[in-house]
């Protein structure tokens, strides 16, 4: 699978999916919070209308998400703790242009990931306690005989509910390497964002003053 941190490039669009997630999280109307003991820095519980639900958001450059199963092979980590999955994928792997956001049922991707992990280890599959079992988005349980397969496809099931431009976000590269300026420039907000995604803080923490 890929890997997100293998050039800046791709560190920075791990953040900006993920950013991208959040947003739109926000626009259907979810007030965000992290969820406190946790230590999960994908977790959170979203409420809305009063209803509240936790969930995980997971980026992905290769259009497939991943969860391991837990250390006693009982269950799954994280997986089991949500109702929701907010899956962010790109349009093209290759080329990417924009973030599609989609929101997993918690129990469907149980479902889904019970029904793979169960048909891999009946063929024979080695999975590594505590490694990622990976399922993709946009690939029918129908397109082949091979075990990897079953349970994906459910970014073709459920469709996305965002689809929003990648576009360059960055004034400066957050860990010291060289970034990208985005031709309109940052906003406020866009930097608060930006912030609390490189530090792993909420935004309401980071105060930004500018002086003329």
């Amino acid at each position: 699978m890929t890997n997100v941190y293998g050039t800046p490039e791709k560190a920075q669009r791990k953040k900006r999916l993920f950013q991208i997630g959040m947003e739109t999280l926000e626009a259907h109307g979810y007030k965000i919070e992290r969820v406190s003991g946790s230590g999960k820095s994908s977790v959170r519980r979203i409420t809305k209308g009063g209803e509240s639900k936790i969930v995980t958001i997971r980026t992905t450059q290769d259009q497939a998400i991943a969860f391991p199963r837990l250390q006693d092979d009982s269950g799954w980590k994280t997986l089991d703790e949500v109702q929701m999955v907010i899956a962010v994928s790109v349009d093209d792997k290759k080329d990417p242009k924009n973030g599609l956001v989609h929101f997993l049922d918690g129990d469907d991707m149980r479902d889904r990931f019970n029904r793979a992990y169960k048909a891999r280890i009946d063929a024979g599959r080695s999975i590594p306690l505590g490694r990622g079992v990976w399922l993709g988005l946009y690939r029918n349980e129908e397109d082949g005989d091979n075990v990897r397969f079953v349970g994906a496809g459910a970014g073709l099931e459920n469709k996305p509910v965002a689809t929003v431009p990648l576009e360059p976000i960055d004034a400066v590269d957050w860990e010291g390497k060289k970034g990208q300026v985005a031709a309109k420039g940052l906003t406020i907000s866009e930097a608060k964002h930006l912030l609390a995604i490189s530090l792993g803080v909420d935004e309401e923490s980071i105060k930004i003053v500018v002086e003329a």
